[in-house]
């Protein structure tokens, strides 16, 4: 397959733990970039400040931005984007927490096996 075959699109899966040290100032500086949002109507604001002063994980939410993450890459530019936040039990010892492990959703053998479901097609030329 060219260049010009491949996709251009990537996908980018990031999955971060946060432990919040300072609830308080989560919380404000959430409520301050809430307050600050001249697009958003009121009714959505009321509802925003709630959820932010009720749960830490919502003001995680409107302080992170995917933008922030990709937005100083050469080259790229950000398609789409959407990002959720929750708290969560979370045991640094735990099996399921390792990061050295992969995750369970794709491994070396489903790799394989896409190579090679991957040339069958080239080589039968089975999809257009």
């Amino acid at each position: 397959m060219t260049t010009s075959e491949t996709s251009r699109y990537v996908r980018l899966r990031v999955e971060l733990v946060l432990e919040i040290g300072e609830p308080a100032s989560l919380t404000g500086a959430a409520l301050e970039r809430i307050a600050s949002d001249e697009y958003m109507p009121e009714e959505e604001r009321a509802h925003a400040e709630s959820a932010v002063r009720e749960d830490e994980a919502e003001a995680v939410a409107y302080l992170v931005d995917p933008f922030d993450l990709v937005g100083d890459v050469p080259g790229v530019d950000l398609a789409q984007a959407s990002w959720t936040s929750e708290q969560i039990d979370y045991d640094p010892d735990a099996e399921e927490w390792d990061l050295d492990e992969e995750d369970g959703e794709y491994d070396a053998a489903d790799e394989d096996a896409d190579a090679a479901e991957s040339d069958d097609v080239d080589a039968g030329g089975g999809r257009p």
